[in-house]
């Protein structure tokens, strides 16, 4: 059983990492070898040129900071929201909470398409179209239920004598949260912010429809776009480098907070 377990997890691991390696493979080949047949896994010729012309041929820095802002806010706002919402609901009757986490969780399971139409609505009557509140707002309130559920899961397992004490001295029920629980509950903060910001920074349909001016694309949407010399000329070489370059933030992020995320995730679960 143990011998098809490691199996599964090998391949599993396998599927998920063959798309990046074929993506960092074809960003160091010319355009006739990524089109070669049959296709080559190591690069017989290894150029830069893709990755060269991605930050010649557009702005794409420029890309890339705007989605790191608004993945930066947005994942702010979220935790921000999250962490008022579930502070109290941690504290409710188990019937509340049992209410509550089941609308939470089925307001996670639906698709972001459903909310196109009325976000577009609301936010085009705001004049926020090809403006970043125009994706930091709705990115903030789509995180929302995860971060609740999970935030609340996680502040269970404080000790309400720890708020009885912070009482007796005085302080308000804002600054217990703030000075006290949000302190205790940095691995849960901590996985609520990178998950939100994974989020933020690989949407692409909102991004898409929101900041259709050139300057104001985020990263996922600049890549989808990028065209070759001529209409059916698809540079797979420089959407591969783009690839590559816009993942390089995520694994960096990723890689730094693991052993947060990971007591974030899993300490809520226990009992």
């Amino acid at each position: 059983m143990k011998i098809f377990s490691k199996l599964f997890v090998v391949l599993f691991c396998a599927l998920a990492v063959a798309p990046i390696a074929w993506h960092l493979s074809s960003s160091f080949k010319s355009a006739d070898e990524i089109t070669r047949i049959p296709p080559t896994i190591i690069p017989g010729d290894a150029t830069l040129s893709n990755y060269l012309g991605l930050f010649e041929r557009r702005p794409f820095l420029a890309y890339c900071f705007n989605s790191f802002v608004i993945a930066s806010l947005s994942s702010i706002l979220c935790v921000a929201a999250a962490s008022l919402a579930a502070y109290p609901l941690a504290r409710a009757r188990a019937q509340a909470r049992s209410v509550a986490a089941s609308a939470l969780l089925a307001l996670a399971f639906f698709p972001t398409i459903v909310f196109l139409t009325p976000l577009y609505e609301l936010v085009r009557s705001a004049g926020l179209i090809n403006h970043p509140w125009g994706l930091i707002i709705p990115y903030a309130a789509l995180n929302l239920p995860m971060a609740i559920w999970l935030l609340t899961g996680y502040f269970q397992q404080i000790p309400v004598e720890l708020e009885e004490a912070a009482a007796i001295d005085g302080l308000s029920p804002l600054q217990t949260l703030t000075r006290i629980i949000a302190p205790l509950a940095g691995p849960a903060l901590a996985a609520v912010v990178v998950l939100a910001f994974i989020f933020s920074w690989n949407e692409f349909m909102l991004a898409l429809t929101f900041m259709n001016a050139e300057p104001a694309k985020t990263v996922t949407v600049a890549v989808a776009t990028l065209s070759g010399a001529f209409v059916y000329d698809i540079p797979w070489g420089l959407i591969s480098a783009g690839v590559i370059v816009s993942s390089i933030p995520l694994i960096v992020l990723v890689l730094f907070f693991q052993r947060r995320i990971v007591a974030g995730l899993t300490a809520g679960s226990v009992k």
